[in-house]
């Protein structure tokens, strides 16, 4: 049984991040403000969305985000204040717009440059000729006898 409630706890821990002074009494306009907490990261987390993290600054951009939905902001405008007060880097999934496009870009890219690099150096190498041996003359024969005399 202890099990059971240990495992619901760990279950049920990212529901706690939301206090509940921070519960609008609109329960639409609470329904729209979680669904967008649930696209804007904690940016001390990082990784975890403000309505996941327990962080004061989520706490705050929670706030944030129901201040602007009461407001009567729609749920764009109400991104669009946040994203031009902290970046875009808030976004959970960044936009591929402007310059982006060219960090979305970038890992497919580096990959099919290095593939290219691999093929270009691999067909290199097959077309290369292999040095070939020359014997050494009578005289450098003899001078490396002398030295291995010694």
């Amino acid at each position: 049984m202890r099990r059971f409630a240990l495992i619901l706890m760990l279950l049920a821990t990212p529901l706690v991040a939301v206090q509940p002074d921070e519960i609008l009494e609109d329960p639409v306009l609470e329904q729209r403000a979680r669904e967008l907490s649930k696209g804007l990261r904690c940016l001390v987390c990082q990784n975890e969305s403000i309505d996941e993290s327990d962080a004061s600054l989520a706490r705050d951009l929670r706030l944030l985000v129901r201040e602007r939905l009461v407001a009567g902001d729609t749920d764009e405008e109400a991104v669009d204040f946040i994203v031009a007060r902290y970046g875009e880097f808030v976004l959970l999934n960044p936009t591929v717009t402007g310059a982006n496009w060219l960090l979305w870009a970038a890992g497919p890219l580096m990959l099919l440059l290095a593939g290219a690099g691999g093929l270009i150096y691999v067909r290199g190498r097959a077309r290369a000729t292999t040095p070939t041996e020359t014997p050494l003359s009578a005289a450098e024969q003899a001078r490396l006898d002398d030295i291995l005399k010694q």
